[in-house]
């Protein structure tokens, strides 16, 4: 039997940037992760002989070189990362377009003010009001109380489609509430998105991972893929290590796990209540094109659109809601060079229980028969934002909310886990512990910084390492 300082389940976002931290300080630390690929919601996977990015659109939470007290900058010193190793390129410009009107923004605040200042003059001063409380509300009190955000944001604002002109892109890139968002989130991805802005490397998602996957193993940390997790082992009201599915059970003096609120009590014999499971998931549609959507008349990098003057974030009755979601154009980044793939990607709201009820088997299965009726329907509601890029589309490819579920092991296909948060990463139960998706940091940049906190708190410190925390 293997024992370790902390055991680590998941090998996403959270669980790398934990196990770095641990590694760092010559912990002994083990990530396991049930899958042959790491990554977790951000990771990739190659069809056709093209290579595809699952999750992510944008790395959010831009910082130029040099910047200070920024998230990118915390997670770049958390870690003893180089800014220039991330190879990030900012985006042109983005949009939030609704039926009569669009908010252009990038990753200079201003455009968006700008924006808010001629399409709704009349809402600008509670616009800056707004931005104010945003700027002075400090997200990283873990211990602050909830508060919901609808409620402060039209405290701020009159305009109802302004107001979901603002949740719009905040709620596709975070938010596991329907139709609401906790405070404190808000506030993570206003500053994530509007202030800070998104960015990309030139290989995606697979060039994040892989920075990570070599700076945990050259730092001393154990990766062991395809190997899931049965169950928690518990002495008493303490966590004390992991049965694997293959029966090898491993000890620890702490567990970190990034599977999931829900996912992680089921593992400790916990039966959750039915407000703890998320109801958001989504399909998401790849078109790979003969050319740049910029020769299309696409010039966006990404467009959180609502083809419906009231924006609808909840699980639809049917299979999806196309009436509203994202398209993005990762080619419209400011690349250094073309990718090899020129890509239109659109990501819909959909309901995990309709898609798991049709039966799979076959070329015209039930599923497979609704994942074209459904690429042609989300294709149609798109064309009101963007140009018909469907002639030069050459391959075309889709996931629903049961690969999501495959991948990430969470109920429901729930992108963004459970809407009760763990902010502290108390579990409940000693020694375990909860990162990622369900502590509340959002983003590829929160979440590893989730990782780096909780490993920070509940391990380091405990420990007596004098650490900078985030």
């Amino acid at each position: 039997m293997s024992h370790y300082d902390a055991i680590i389940i998941g090998a996403g976002m959270s669980g790398l940037g934990a196990g770095i931290r641990l590694a760092m300080f010559d912990k002994r630390v083990v990530v396991l992760e049930r899958h042959y690929v790491w990554g977790g919601l951000n990771s990739f996977y190659q069809f056709q002989g093209h290579q595809f990015d699952v999750g992510l659109h944008a790395m959010t939470n831009y910082a130029p070189r040099g910047a200070k007290g920024l998230p990118l900058t915390r997670l770049l010193k958390q870690l003893r990362i180089r800014w220039d190793e991330l190879d990030l390129h900012q985006q042109g410009h983005s949009a939030v377009s609704f039926p009569g009107t669009k908010l252009k923004f990038s990753n200079d605040f201003e455009l968006l003010r700008g924006e808010v200042a001629a399409a709704f003059p009349d809402q600008i001063d509670g616009f800056d009001a707004l931005v104010k409380a945003v700027r002075e509300f400090n997200e990283l009190d873990l211990d602050a109380p909830t508060q919901n955000a609808r409620t402060i944001v039209e405290s701020h604002i009159s305009h109802p489609m302004l107001v979901d002109m603002i949740f719009c892109p905040l709620m596709f890139y975070g938010s596991a509430r329907e139709n609401d968002m906790d405070w404190d989130q808000f506030v993570v991805m206003f500053k994530s998105i509007f202030f800070e802005g998104f960015a990309r490397p030139q290989q995606g998602v697979r060039h994040i991972l892989k920075l990570l996957i070599d700076r945990y193993r050259r730092s001393g940390g154990e990766l062991r893929m395809k190997t899931g997790v049965k169950r928690i082992l518990m002495d008493g009201a303490r966590a004390t290590g992991v049965e694997l599915d293959s029966g090898e059970t491993l000890t620890a003096e702490t567990v970190l796990s990034s599977a999931g609120l829900v996912e992680t009590g089921r593992m400790c014999g916990q039966e959750p209540g039915a407000q703890a499971t998320g109801k958001l998931s989504f399909t998401e549609t790849i078109n790979v094109l003969d050319k740049p959507a910029r020769d299309l008349g696409i010039d966006e990098t990404i467009i959180f659109f609502s083809n419906t003057e009231r924006f609808n974030y909840a699980q639809p009755a049917g299979l999806c809601d196309t009436t509203s979601g994202v398209i993005c154009m990762p080619g419209n980044f400011d690349l250094p060079e073309q990718p090899k793939d020129h890509l239109v990607r659109i990501t819909n709201i959909a309901n995990f229980d309709r898609w798991n009820a049709l039966e799979r088997d076959g070329e015209d299965s039930p599923y497979n028969r609704a994942k074209r009726e459904w690429y042609t329907r989300s294709s149609d509601d798109v064309l009101a934002h963007i140009p018909d890029f469907r002639a030069s589309t050459t391959l075309v490819d889709m996931f629903t909310p049961r690969t999501i579920r495959h991948y990430t092991g969470h109920e429901g296909g729930a992108v963004y886990g459970s809407p009760i948060k763990k902010r502290t990463g108390a579990s409940g139960i000693e020694g375990l512990y909860i990162i990622g998706t369900d502590q509340g940091f959002l983003g590829i940049i929160g979440a590893m910084l989730s990782g780096i906190s909780m490993a920070n708190r509940w391990v380091l410190q405990r420990d007596g390492a004098t650490v900078e925390t985030t």
